[in-house]
């Protein structure tokens, strides 16, 4: 052994359904690479059991010090949330949303592309025509949770609800200019703004209005802006012209599990809900939720855990280390080692033993 040790102290959450498969075969490339590193890498776990199943249990989703217990760490790996028998709203504002806006992770960063091997439903897509990645707001917009319901009591029908979007010149700012930073990193530097300013006459001209004053910070990045409906098309019919994809948190999200179903599958979907400026750990999570329909059947695809775990390596300077587990991935879809979702019959535990399998090459 030689040169000083870097340890890094993770969370993990597994959370509900295929995050508690998935994350483990996570874990088993990080401690990979820790082993083949010659001393010089070690990750130090602490798992936390908050879920549905906990809430069920105790009433919450996570502890009520649960914040101040994470803020310890360097970095959260966070598998999925939600199950039958507790609401949606209720499991992800308790865990995921608490996390995201507690610590104000307001970059949610998705990357899509083609992996080798990987059949796309666009007939025409390759690999260098589906390559860009999504930047969501990630602490306010459509999911500020501003809003209730009122009048029930005057009768059936007569109930009332309202959901308020929340954009401030702040939130807009530091998104788009995080979207900006992003493209100057990659070949093509671009970035499209998405979205619905002939609609929404408030909020979205406030967006357009400060994309262009900090599109003139950065006179090397080519721009654009798209409504959000043209923007949908746009993914399917001319994937080649995108690179980096700017968008509120709504649609964002909505975006990003479009171009994934693109590159093949939400199993391969990885995000990651940073602070960028590294005031609180940020979270890793794959995209795909906890899919209850096949939930203990060991069919889940890893791929996007692993992928997730790629983009933590990279969060904490690894980036060596986040590159040989992207060229682990790509060498396991390319020998047709996949899982159901697409199109194989590889189960969970043989994705995850070919990919460690391949960091060893």
């Amino acid at each position: 052994m030689t040169g000083e040790t870097r340890a890094f102290r993770i969370a993990v959450i597994p959370g509900d359904g295929i995050g508690q498969e998935v994350v483990p075969e996570g874990l088993r490339v990080l401690d990979r690479l820790a082993e083949r590193s010659g001393g010089r890498l070690a990750f130090d776990y602490e798992h936390f059991p908050w879920g549905c199943q906990y809430y069920l249990r105790t009433g919450r989703m996570m502890d009520a010090d649960g914040l101040e217990r994470l803020a310890e760490f360097d970095a959260i790996y966070f598998g999925a949330v939600g199950w039958p028998g507790v609401p949606d709203f209720v499991s992800l504002w308790g865990l995921r949303l608490a996390i995201c806006q507690g610590f104000d992770q307001y970059a949610c960063i998705r990357p899509v592309r083609l992996l080798p091997g990987i059949a796309s439903p666009l007939r025409a897509a390759t690999a260098e025509t589906v390559n860009w990645v999504v930047v969501r707001e990630n602490s306010e917009g459509e999911y500020a949770g501003i809003g209730g319901r009122n009048l029930a009591g005057r009768g059936p029908g007569s109930e009332v609800a309202v959901q308020s979007a929340l954009f401030t010149a702040q939130g807009c700012e530091r998104i788009i200019r995080y979207a900006f930073d992003l493209a100057r990193t990659r070949t093509r530097k671009k970035v499209t703004s998405v979205t619905k300013s002939n609609a929404q006459q408030y909020a979205m001209p406030l967006w357009d209005e400060t994309f262009a004053r900090v599109a003139a910070d950065y006179p090397d990045v080519e721009t654009e802006q798209w409504l959000v409906d043209a923007m949908a098309a746009r993914f399917v019919l001319r994937p080649e012209t995108l690179e980096v994809v700017v968008a509120s948190n709504l649609f964002g999200d909505i975006l990003s599990d479009l171009g994934s179903a693109i590159g093949g599958s939400l199993g391969i979907a990885a995000s990651a809900n940073l602070d960028p400026q590294r005031r609180f750990p940020s979270m890793f999570e794959p995209v795909h939720g906890s899919a209850p329909d096949i939930a203990g059947q060991g069919i889940a695809n890893p791929i996007a855990a692993v992928w997730t775990a790629a983009l933590m390596l990279d969060h904490l300077g690894l980036a060596d280390e986040a590159v040989r587990t992207m060229r682990a991935i790509e060498r396991t879809t390319a020998a047709g080692i996949l899982t159901p979702d697409l199109g194989g019959v590889a189960t969970t535990r043989e994705v995850g033993d070919a990919i460690v399998a391949a960091l060893g090459r």
